[in-house]
């Protein structure tokens, strides 16, 4: 018998991400301070994020459209400052120029510019950086000792990390000929930096896995080069990805049932519609798992599960003879039309909203010499929604763990906006979480000499529901036991939207 899954309304505060915000802090802001930030956590927290729906009188309809905006928490000797500004992209320039959208964005349409002909825009096929959006307000990465704003889109920006400045933008179609690449690369422990992307290939469309070699003095752009190639499962369909696995031996590679039309996507660009039209979910086609050899760059394994769609993987390795990959699995790709405004704005008469996010932290495990597309083992590693995972990256990364953090996806739960960590060994998860109160990926940073995986803090940028729109807060929080070591709340001169992804730089000396 089929299960009838229960309906079940938003208890969330929709308003947190429908935010825009009106004024930069360009200089730093003191906070006010409660509980006590240990002495040693020291360095700088870097945020992105949806920053602005609004361009004039008109409005973006999905929340990837936003325009980025940055956030900085400086910490140092107890003390915490906060600053924001906006990503300055050419996108955002050109809007502001206008006072209305003209840069067709992920899920919105941008009006007519009559200065850009139909050739143009057929140009723009074969060089996206030109006229395609270049609104990075997803994630931020280092590249040795710069960091650059990222989106899925060829262009990332180089950000200040002291004054959150926009410096020099860099196409990867220009320098590796990438079309496009997932927004979460890989940061190694020796500074080498990995992402997979699409790339044209004698002809023919082809997923790659590019390397920017870590170097002290020069441009690691300049030596970056395809270390791995995939022949797309389904040539003219693509699978969409977000981002990749790393393990001691391969790059692992998650070809969901979601695709990008290549045929849809030149419609679009010639008709100037959104990306999202080309986006394709097949519920009858399983989900390949594909392990490309780090040494050699070729398809090596290819393994099977069933139809899910995923946007973050929390860790893979290889452990006794075996492939494990964990990632926040859902059903079906229903969350990316959660994330349109109008859906986010009608969640609480949606019956059906809290179902399309019931996403649930999977492990998907099999034997390294099995045969290929043998199915994967499946375990759910807590009875609890996970999104934007992180782990204690610098050593654990592609490598065999025990925990990981996240926020709640469980959009009707009591506090919807808690910070998890599950324990994948045990299957325990401990929670903090306060009335409307909305934190947003949780960083882990070890303590000075930790001796134990969990040893140090989470960090997290948190805001408030209901009219509390002008409060950001640092929210500290001990990673062993969940409990809250300090939070330091700042004063905005405009509404703090919810942001996504960041880094945290440590400071050295």
């Amino acid at each position: 018998m089929a299960r009838v899954e229960e309906k079940l309304y938003p208890n969330c505060d929709s308003s947190v991400w429908l935010r825009s915000c009106e004024e930069e802090v360009s200089e730093p802001l003191e906070g006010e301070l409660t509980g006590e930030v240990p002495s040693w956590l020291r360095g700088t927290l870097l945020r992105n994020g949806p920053g602005s729906l609004n361009v004039g009188s008109m409005r973006f309809e999905h929340l990837f459209d936003s325009s980025a905006l940055l956030h900085r928490f400086a910490i140092d000797d107890g003390t915490v400052t906060y600053q924001c500004r906006f990503l300055c992209t050419n996108t955002l320039k050109k809007n502001r120029a206008a006072n209305r959208i003209v840069v067709t964005e992920f899920g919105t349409k941008a009006v007519p510019d009559p200065c850009h002909t139909i050739f143009d825009r057929m140009a723009a096929v074969f060089n996206p950086g030109e006229m395609v959006s270049d609104n990075a307000m997803i994630s931020l990465y280092p590249f040795g000792d710069e960091i650059y704003a990222f989106t899925e889109g060829p262009i990332i920006h180089r950000v200040d990390p002291v004054t959150l400045d926009t410096l020099e933008q860099r196409s990867m179609t220009d320098c590796i000929a990438l079309v496009n690449h997932t927004s979460h690369p890989h940061v190694m422990p020796n500074g080498d930096v990995y992402n997979v992307g699409m790339s044209v290939v004698r002809g023919r469309i082809k997923h790659v896995v590019a390397k920017f070699p870590y170097t002290e003095k020069g441009d690691m752009f300049k030596s970056a080069r395809i270390v791995a190639t995939l022949k797309p499962r389904w040539q003219m369909h693509p699978s969409y990805m977000h981002t990749f696995g790393i393990t001691e031996n391969y790059f692992v590679i998650v070809e969901q049932p979601l695709s990008v039309s290549l045929y849809g996507l030149v419609r679009g660009v010639l008709a100037k519609e959104p990306l999202a039209k080309s986006l394709q979910w097949f519920p009858n086609y399983e989900t390949h798992v594909v392990l490309l050899s780090r040494e050699t760059g070729k398809e090596v394994k290819r393994f099977r599960t069933e139809a899910l769609f995923y946007l973050h993987i929390i860790n893979c390795y290889e452990h006794n003879g075996k492939l494990v990959v964990d990632l926040c699995a859902y059903k079906d790709a229903k969350v990316i039309d959660g994330m349109y405004v109008h859906a986010i704005e009608t969640m609480q008469s949606n019956a059906d909203y809290a179902n399309w996010f019931r996403g649930r932290p999977k492990r998907l495990e099999v034997n390294l010499d099995a045969k290929k597309l043998t199915k994967m083992d499946e375990t759910i590693l807590a009875e609890i929604g996970c999104e934007t995972p992180r782990i204690h990256y610098d050593l654990y990364n592609g490598r065999y763990y025990r925990y990981f953090y996240a926020i709640s996806s469980d959009v009707d739960a009591e506090n919807p906006g808690a910070v998890i960590k599950v324990d994948t060994k045990t299957g325990e998860t401990k929670m903090w979480c306060d009335v409307n109160c909305y934190p947003s990926e949780p960083i882990f940073v070890p303590a000075p000499n930790a001796k134990e995986e969990d040893e140090g803090v989470l960090i997290s940028a948190v805001v408030w529901g209901g009219e509390d729109t002008q409060t950001v807060a640092l929210l500290v929080l001990d990673s062993k036991t969940m409990k809250e070591l300090a939070r330091v709340k700042f004063n905005t001169p405009s509404p703090v939207p919810k942001c996504l992804h960041g880094w945290f730089l440590p400071k050295v000396g």
